[in-house]
């Protein structure tokens, strides 16, 4: 599994401070050599403005309260640099502390980013956004996956137009995180096909057993290979530093991460399946998903339960028939209206966006 460890990818996108908990993840999963780790601590601890943190490493290692000099000098310099940095930031704090001040901003983004830019700041440019979207998505996988609503909410930031072009741009490892939300997320979302493109088009940049599972379902329809990616897929997840940790604690759900993760592809797979195939072997169906016939029965008798599924068992014959289902003509042209809504609004605002940067350049 160290093949797929992202670490080395995700790293150059943190602040260092950040990493010490992901190698403290990789060291207790026993990933990479013990060596290996400690060796990446002692280079991320030298080039931070944890002095401090490293006196104390210092004092312990060698058992004594004498420092080196240049840690003294350091930490002389990190002190300074705070100070100058909280000097820098001060009308802008300022600003957001004063509740009148505060009440000035409006609903208008682009208003407010002339506002803040003519008082306070200028924005960077259009490269230096990219790069700021993609240090917020790496910061923010920190938050998703220990938010009780964290799935629902890195699916509406990673999959915003800007947001993901910057991921297919400079970041395609995050498609493993934006996947596995996709998968776990109870409420199917309209932007699920579109997102299976993008998986699709971004193949010769990335692949890993979670975006590979998308791929052999709903792209190839290899079911087999699904079948195989799923087994991966639940090892990825154990030993990934940001879903591993959650489905190890379990701190907003009684299941784990994994087990929604698996629960929900083999109903990824079955719904996929069922698409062929109206008459389906119970016996075939339970290689498909990787269970023993028995749990393949009840699981799907599970489904009919909880109206998840418009089936009947024949259990003489040991097979599943499916009802035919006839589309819902309002429903699609609720679904179509909101995706247009969805789209013109997004135009509408790279169009206010675009008119703002060519006034600003003028």
């Amino acid at each position: 599994m160290a093949k797929y460890d992202l670490t080395p990818r995700i790293a150059p996108n943190l602040d260092r401070h950040l990493v010490f908990p992901l190698l403290e993840f990789l060291q207790e999963r026993q990933l990479h050599a013990d060596e290996a780790i400690l060796k990446a601590k002692i280079e991320l601890l030298n080039h931070t403005n944890m002095v401090d943190y490293a006196m104390d490493i210092h004092k312990s290692l060698y058992h004594t309260d004498d420092v080196p000099q240049d840690m003294v000098e350091r930490r002389a310099e990190v002190v300074a640099r705070l100070k100058a940095l909280e000097e820098g930031a001060a009308p802008l704090i300022a600003f957001l502390q004063n509740q009148t001040a505060v009440q000035e901003l409006r609903a208008d983004k682009q208003y407010n980013l002339q506002m803040l830019s003519e008082r306070y700041q200028n924005f960077s440019s259009p490269l230096n956004q990219v790069q700021n979207r993609i240090w917020l998505m790496h910061w923010s996988l920190f938050i998703f996956f220990n938010h009780e609503n964290g799935r629902t909410l890195i699916i509406e930031l990673f999959n915003q137009d800007k947001y993901l072009n910057a991921i297919q741009t400079n970041a395609p490892h995050l498609l493993r995180y934006l996947a596995t939300a996709f998968v776990v997320n109870k409420r199917r979302r309209p932007q699920f096909k579109e997102f299976i493109k993008v998986i699709q088009q971004e193949q010769y940049s990335y692949e890993d057993p979670i975006t590979e599972f998308l791929a052999c379902v709903y792209v190839k329809y290899d079911f087999d290979a699904a079948q195989e990616k799923m087994k991966e897929c639940e090892e990825v997840i154990l030993n990934d530093p940001f879903l591993g940790k959650r489905a190890e604690e379990g701190n907003f759900s009684t299941v784990p991460l994994r087990d929604e993760f698996l629960e929900n592809a083999r109903l990824f797979i079955f719904e996929t399946y069922c698409r062929i195939h109206q008459r389906i072997d119970l016996g075939v169906l339970a290689q498909k998903l990787n269970l023993t016939y028995d749990e393949a029965e009840r699981w799907i008798v599970n489904l009919i339960r909880t109206s998840k599924l418009d089936a009947k068992i024949d259990s003489q014959s040991g097979t599943v028939i499916m009802e035919p289902s006839h589309p819902n003509v309002y429903e699609q042209l609720i679904d179509h209206s909101k995706g247009l809504s969805g789209r013109t609004y997004k135009l509408v605002s790279q169009l206010m966006e675009h008119s703002a940067q060519q006034q600003a350049a003028r």
